[in-house]
């Protein structure tokens, strides 16, 4: 089954934030972060280390 990261990525748009700043705040390897951006498949705990960040008042 094919990956996409496109939700993602129009979340981030939508909340003004970069991949890089989503990268630093949920702590994720710049390697994995390479990974999401070409839909490639990530472990889940990288799932749910950007699902569970409190990214502040970027998210409300």
């Amino acid at each position: 089954m094919a990956v996409s990261y496109k939700r993602l990525w129009k979340l981030l748009v939508d909340k003004e934030m970069s991949k890089s700043d989503l990268r630093k705040k949920a702590e994720i390897a710049p390697n994995t972060m390479t990974k999401l951006r070409r839909d490639e498949e990530v472990s889940l705990t990288i799932l749910s280390k950007i699902c569970t960040r409190n990214y502040g008042e970027l998210w409300l």
